[in-house]
């Protein structure tokens, strides 16, 4: 059996489409200065993945409600203003998405990151152009639980073959979210997260760069 590229390509948004690790660095650190706490000394793109809480929580080791809910704040306040503008794309970004439209690929965002900054980002980037939609947790109230219920919404709501769809992320969430939607999960070396050794969860490729799709895009994959 021969299968032709998916159609549908799916693109988590930090490690994968965006390289956020110093816009999010900076305002973790300044986060915490601003909250008097001593600024952690961990790896802060080792966390990038989780929502912005999850990340703030394992840094500092910090579970403490009013204090996440002030480290929050603050990295919102710092973020918004400065941090994002630290985030770009990672290289060639741009033309793949461009060559992806062009063959008539149906492009979509699928991120922890929220709705605000992401179209922000993505907007001066000169890349929101090519996207149909951006699901983030906050793109609907009550929020998304997460990834998992993002794609699932989103294969409903744009009539999406899940046959027909690859997820591009470089987590455990996003090959887990992509498993539990029954759709392709392309690996992105390049991002923050990893997949641990023993995971079972499958994964149609593993690439280094976004310009490793453009080979892929240009043959198909034949099946027994």
């Amino acid at each position: 059996m021969t299968i032709c590229f998916p159609g549908c390509i799916l693109f988590d948004l930090d490690g994968t489409l965006l390289d956020s690790l110093p816009g999010i660095e900076f305002s973790v650190h300044a986060a915490f200065a601003a909250c008097h706490l001593p600024i952690p000394n961990v790896s802060v793109g080792a966390l990038i993945g989780p929502p912005i809480r999850t990340i703030l929580s394992r840094a500092g080791n910090i579970v403490d409600a009013d204090m996440l809910d002030r480290l929050e704040q603050a990295f919102r306040v710092s973020y918004d203003s400065e941090g994002w503008s630290q985030t770009v794309c990672f290289p060639e970004a741009s033309h793949v998405l461009r060559i992806m439209r062009q063959q008539g690929r149906r492009l979509f965002v699928v991120s922890n990151k929220p709705r605000h900054i992401s179209l922000r980002i993505l907007e001066a980037e000169e890349v929101l152009v090519f996207f149909e939609a951006v699901i983030t947790r906050d793109s609907r109230s009550p929020a998304y639980s997460g990834k998992e219920e993002m794609i699932k919404v989103l294969l409903a709501e744009y009539r999406l073959a899940s046959r027909d769809c690859l997820l591009a992320g470089d987590t455990m969430e996003d090959a887990q979210a992509a498993a539990t939607a029954g759709i392709s999960f392309a690996y992105m070396t390049h991002g923050y997260g990893s997949l641990t050794e023993t995971s079972r969860v499958p994964v149609a490729c593993t690439l280094d760069r976004l310009s490793e799709f453009l080979p892929l895009m240009a043959k198909e994959i034949v099946r027994d």
